[in-house]
């Protein structure tokens, strides 16, 4: 929509914005689920299984139930109810046998936090442990023990998700296009590589945090930190098998989810312990320990890929199988497997391809979304293989990447032709290549480099993304003018940290001719009084919520004129407007203002016609479908976003230790709806995949306990970690169906960060790296073996 006005013509979309919820983030006025204190509230505290499998022998609860204070005491016998996403797997607290270390096996209410934790350590769990399930690859033999011996009586998404019973296949997901073993025969060359990487933590500011009150007469009300607030009520009323009126989510501030928060996790144990204790509400709030073990994290993953290339650098064939590590339960993971299928062979054409995806139960913490919604994990492998056949072809990888790139009348791996307005992925490699001064080192590096002792190494990396969700995908606004002629915007989008309110805000200013000063977005949310929106993910809420925005600010208009055509006594088409007023275009001193008629025209007899002023839209996703379960043809794609990566390293060629100079990165946005926001995203997922790349990840011991729950073996990225130089460069291919001919961008910029780091540190050093993330140790390790193959020529 409105995709083809240029910038001249626009006054607030496309120019940078001040965040509408900037002074209360900042000043600390802000109110969190974690501020907020009712009446009577008890607190929640949750008792975690010490092992990855075992059996549930007993639990006594006898001494924390008698202790002063404790108002309530759960265990999975008296709670048979199970949550999920996709697939119905997971009991609220575990009944018969624990999963994953973590996991909740117990839980306790009372009158302080204190209490609650001395409560839940006088619970006394008897254990008979058994050897657990860790390695993804291994867990789909035969003879493996079976992680959920029940997976074929569970409820799930049957239209779109494969379970495999009596495995420990959660799903599978299969695309085929062409022929690929005859492709591979006629290949020139044939590269075949392993990549691997970690589960990874969210590391969200605000932890998980729920409010659970259920009233004596079966009236829920929630309060949580989630991303998804109509989401937890679906999934709560699914699970209880209560109706939805009876149910009310509230979400307030959000402090960071990155994906985490997008489904149900702490609210129906928070809700079942205020049950019991009699309609009290309970708040649970996760410790930062429990962050990474008992609450969800990024799956795993093992990608082997087989490519076939000819001497000219086309690509001929592709195949691909992923073993994604879901842990003890499926969650999101299932769909992020599916978005990985079809989206595996990164913004490239390939013609022939063969991909499997798996979904692998395992006995570690479970993995849900997490921003870039797999795409993060496969492009390590992706693009560190379109370095390595280049290399191996002998082309640059830069050329490479641009003989092979997804263009106009390309066909992706479901079947679906790229178009003049799909994006630009040669424009956006081609920027980022000239930012780094990609191809050599410049006279100021090579001094650098005589002056440090460094070695500089430079690399591109490519990306794609389109969001993942059902084809039905629908979200509403409303518009409500007030006495004074300001516009108030109630819809569900949740924004937990990417600003898009501001955006959604300049959208419906520009669409009314109105400043943003004028437009009012509360931040929070409430399933009672705000308008429904399928979920908060996939980097579908600026064009889906930005499209509804458009339509809603439409209707409050034409609404608004009709009542000033019988005011003024005109024609509509002979009206015009500003932000004060409606007049004749003819004769401006003709007017009737928005104060008059915001709340209904009034005249000087007392007559009044018209009422309060209130626009609606309503937007869905059009023109999906759901993929072919035997080829993955189909359409899934809304839009495609795609973008670049430019690092430049410097390595230390003794001990692996290496610093990132300068990162470049370009999307094509479309348009740039707020260029301050789309540059704060860049930046931060930029620094966000850096932390992937360099020493984020979960470490386990061999009976499947967590080693690293914390900030001090766990480490992520801080202030001094930023690169030296960071350049965020903007492409606008406009979105034909978009507002404004926008695109999201919200989990783009940590999408292969990984790879342009892989492919720079051994183009500056020899190192060839498979598995991230990337400490100085690994770096250290592959130059030692890059010394000995040398040596060995």
């Amino acid at each position: 929509m409105f995709e083809n006005i240029p910038q001249s013509q626009l006054k607030c979309v496309g120019t940078p914005a001040e965040r509408l919820d900037s002074l209360e983030r900042i000043t600390g006025t802000a109110i969190f689920t974690g501020d907020t204190i009712l009446p009577g509230m008890l607190f929640g505290k949750i008792k975690r299984s010490p092992h990855a499998r075992a059996r549930i022998v007993s639990i006594n609860t006898k001494k924390a139930e008698e202790f002063p204070g404790v108002h309530a005491v759960l265990t999975g016998s008296e709670l048979d109810v199970r949550v999920g996403l996709y697939l119905v797997d997971k009991y609220v607290l575990a009944r018969g046998c624990v999963r994953h270390f973590g996991e909740a096996v117990a839980a306790v209410a009372a009158e302080s936090p204190e209490i609650a934790m001395k409560a839940i350590d006088l619970i006394d769990v008897v254990y008979e442990p058994m050897d657990p399930v860790l390695d993804p690859v291994r867990a789909v033999e035969k003879n493996t023990p079976i992680v959920h011996p029940d997976l074929g009586s569970y409820d799930y998404v049957k239209a779109v998700f494969s379970p495999v019973p009596g495995t420990n296949i959660a799903n599978l997901s299969k695309i085929r296009k062409g022929n690929v073993e005859k492709a591979f025969a006629e290949a020139d060359f044939v590269v075949e590589r392993e990549y691997t990487n970690p589960n990874v933590q969210h590391v969200p500011m605000e932890t998980h945090v729920a409010i659970g009150q259920w009233s004596p007469h079966g009236k829920v009300s929630i309060i949580t930190s989630a991303q998804s607030p109509f989401t937890v009520r679906n999934l709560f009323c699914h699970s209880f098998k209560i109706s939805h009126s009876d149910v009310r989510v509230y979400v307030p501030y959000v402090g960071g989810g990155f994906g985490g928060k997008a489904g149900i996790h702490l609210e129906p144990l928070a809700c079942a312990l205020s049950r019991k204790s009699g309609g009290r509400p309970v708040k649970i709030q996760a410790t930062r320990e429990e962050e990474f073990s008992l609450l969800p994290c990024r799956s795993g993953l093992v990608n082997k890929i087989k490519t076939g290339v000819m001497k000219n650098g086309r690509i001929a064939a592709q195949k691909i199988t992923m073993y994604w590590d879901a842990g003890a339960y499926a969650d999101y993971a299932v769909n992020v497997t599916r978005a990985s299928a079809y989206s595996a062979s990164g913004p490239y054409e390939i013609p022939n391809a063969w991909i499997d995806a798996y979904t692998v139960y395992t006995n570690k913490p479970f993995g849900t979304a997490y921003r870039g919604f797999g795409h993060v994990e496969f492009s390590w492998g992706a693009e560190r293989q379109m370095d390595l056949v280049a290399k191996t072809v002998g082309l640059d990888p830069l050329e490479f990447r641009k003989i092979n790139a997804l263009k106009p009348g390309s066909i992706t791996l479901t079947g679906e032709e790229i178009s003049d307005h799909s994006g630009n992925v040669v424009k956006c490699l081609e920027a980022v290549a000239e930012s780094i001064k990609y191809g050599k080192l410049t006279e100021e590096e090579k001094e650098r480099e005589k002056r440090t002792g460094m070695k500089i190494g430079k690399a591109v990396a490519a990306l794609q993304k389109a969001p993942a969700m059902p084809p039905f995908t629908g979200t509403v606004v409303i518009l409500k003018m007030n006495e004074d002629g300001t516009v108030i915007a109630n819809f569900s989008l949740t924004d937990y940290g990417a600003g898009t309110y501001t955006s959604v805000g300049q959208i419906i200013a520009e669409t009314l001719k109105f400043p943003l000063k004028k437009i009012k977005i509360p931040i929070e949310t409430d399933t009672d009084r705000d308008p429904y929106d399928w979920q908060t993910v996939a980097s579908k809420g600026l064009m889906l919520t930005g499209n509804a925005a458009i339509l809603a600010a439409k209707d409050l208009m034409a609404k608004a004129y009709d009542v000033a055509a019988q005011v003024l006594r005109a024609n509509i088409c002979d009206m015009d407007h500003d932000d004060e007023k409606v007049f004749l275009k003819h004769n401006p001193k003709k007017f009737v203002t928005f104060r008059q008629m915001a709340v209904g025209y009034a005249y000087p007899d007392g007559n009044g016609i018209g009422g309060p002023l209130i626009g609606v839209g309503k937007y869905i996703a059009q023109g999906l479908s759901n993929l072919d379960k035997e080829t993955g043809q189909g359409n899934p794609a809304l839009d495609w976003t795609f973008g670049a990566h430019g690092l430049k390293v410097e390595v230390n060629p003794e001990t692996g230790e290496y610093n990132v100079i300068k990162v470049a990165s370009c999307f094509d946005v479309g348009k740039a709806i707020n260029p301050a926001a789309v540059r704060g995203q860049a930046i931060g997922g930029m620094l966000q995949g850096l932390g992937t790349a360099m020493c984020e990840g979960y470490i386990y011991d061999y009976e499947g306990r967590l080693l690293n729950p914390n900030f001090s073996d766990n480490k992520i990225p801080t202030s001094l970690d930023i690169p030296e130089e960071i350049e965020s460069i903007v492409v606008e291919t406009p979105q034909l169906d978009g507002p404004y001919g926008a695109r999201g961008v919200g989990e783009h910029s940590m999408i292969a960060v990984c790879a342009a780091l892989g492919n720079a540190i051994q183009n500056a050093c020899g190192a060839d790296l498979t598995h991230m993330p990337i400490r100085f140790e690994d770096v250290y390790k592959a130059m030692l073996e890059f010394s000995i193959k040398g040596s060995n020529k």
